[in-house]
């Protein structure tokens, strides 16, 4: 069989196509936007994709996301008519200095854009001006038009919010600084405490708590935020490497072999910090509700597709997968105030870190955890704790079981007691008066 030249000609030219979905250069450290696979997206598809406002290219145009963008150029203007020159001379400066990062900004994104360079520009601009403006409205209520449905409506601004922090729905974080530095001259804050702030409205304190503490590099919103929960423990290097690599047991498992469960409270204290010490497991309390669970689901994918980033959020919900494998459990820690339920029923957060962690890559010698894990197991599977909890278990655990174990144990005093006077009489017997 032979081809012709028209047929080679193209089959050279499928040879010489280059891939669009997922681009050559996406695993550069520079490219950090990505889709989210379908393996991660059959969770909870409503979890990735924005229900209300768009932010950056995947998204641009949706017809249900129209609402939000007839406003966002309101929010451009706004910001942009607060400093001294007039709003179309600062609109000038934000296009001329977004125009010279378009290389890197095309970079950040795993699938090759379809917008030429006036349309993409346009998009970094005005998302980005959006985004400053309406973190800053938020934050400095006394300004902002009391009557603005965006802050009036209370349904819009937590959807707005979550649509922020999902992965493809950002833009680079480079280009929000430069927009910053344009639009607002003399900020009294830096734009990272102050996104931090603004998000801390929903994730309620953690995020924002460290935020003064140092400057994190983040790629986007989501890694940003992301970062501000990175967890005070880390794996060490010098560790030995002579573990059995096996996870842990269910939580009502831990408990029957002794392992106590607590909370930890303290200020600075953010939900990923999980410690274990002489027997205790002290887990911060974690706010079951959409927000909390829509943001974990995205840094998972975020950390799933990005390789260049430690992987702690996928540690923690990994962890947590293996502590509720089952309602019981879930229960168990709901009852222990480490989980506060908003999200439904014990079987719904089952069903979620169920989901969230399966087919998800998790390295455990390279876990933020590593240390923890290991001095659990270590504990669970001593034979003494494991015999001495069980006893406790068995005759201690109900008043009932108290009850009749002190019952069995005042008989047997009883009859002991019986047997030596038995004893005692037939070896002393008493003297017979004569």
């Amino acid at each position: 069989m032979s081809f012709t030249a028209a047929a080679s000609s193209e089959m050279k030219r499928k040879f010489e196509k280059k891939p669009t979905l997922l681009g050559e250069k996406a695993g550069k450290n520079s490219c950090c936007i990505f889709r989210v696979p379908r393996s991660l997206m059959e969770i909870n598809q409503k979890a990735y994709h924005p229900l209300i406002v768009s932010i950056g290219p995947y998204h641009h145009g949706a017809e249900h996301l129209t609402m939000i963008e007839e406003h966002k150029r309101r929010f451009v203007r706004s910001l942009l008519d607060r400093t001294g020159n007039t709003w179309r001379n600062n609109l000038d400066r934000c296009f001329g200095a977004v125009v010279l990062l378009e290389t890197e900004i095309r970079e950040c994104y795993s699938e090759t854009n379809r917008f030429g360079s006036s349309q993409l520009i346009e998009m970094m601009v005005v998302d980005g001006c959006f985004i400053i403006e309406l973190v800053w409205e938020l934050l400095n209520k006394p300004t902002r038009d009391p009557d603005d449905p965006i802050f009036k409506m209370d349904w819009i601004l937590p959807f707005v919010m979550r649509d922020l922090l999902k992965l493809e729905n950002q833009i680079p974080y480079f280009v929000l600084e430069k927009l910053f530095e344009i639009s607002v001259p003399n900020p009294r804050d830096t734009l990272q405490n102050l996104i931090l702030r603004f998000f801390s409205f929903s994730l309620e304190k953690p995020g924002s708590v460290r935020a003064n503490e140092r400057k994190f590099e983040g790629k986007h919103l989501l890694d940003l935020v992301r970062k501000s929960f990175q967890p005070q423990s880390s794996r060490s290097q010098t560790e030995s490497e002579k573990s059995n690599k096996h996870l842990i047991q269910p939580a009502k498992k831990l408990d029957r072999a002794g392992i106590k469960f607590e909370t930890r409270n303290r200020q600075n204290i953010c939900f990923l910090d999980v410690k274990f010490s002489n027997g205790v497991f002290k887990i911060p309390p974690l706010r079951m509700d959409d927000f909390i669970t829509c943001f974990i689901l995205n840094c998972v994918a975020f950390e799933q597709c990005y390789g260049y980033c430690e992987k702690f959020v996928t540690d923690y919900a990994t962890l947590m997968g293996c502590l509720i494998n089952n309602q019981n459990d879930a229960s168990f820690l709901s009852d222990h105030k480490i989980i506060e339920n908003y999200y439904g029923t014990d079987e719904e957060v089952t069903r979620f870190f169920e989901k969230v962690c399966k087919d998800v890559a998790f390295d455990l010698e390279k876990s933020y955890l590593y240390k923890l894990i290991e001095d659990v197991n270590q504990y669970y599977w001593n034979d003494w704790h494991v015999r001495w909890a069980s006893f406790k278990h068995t005759y201690f655990d109900t008043p009932w079981s108290f009850m009749s174990a002190l019952a069995a144990l005042i008989l047997l005093v009883l009859t002991m007691i019986q047997a030596f006077m038995a004893y005692y009489a037939y070896v002393h017997p008493p003297k017979q008066s004569s």
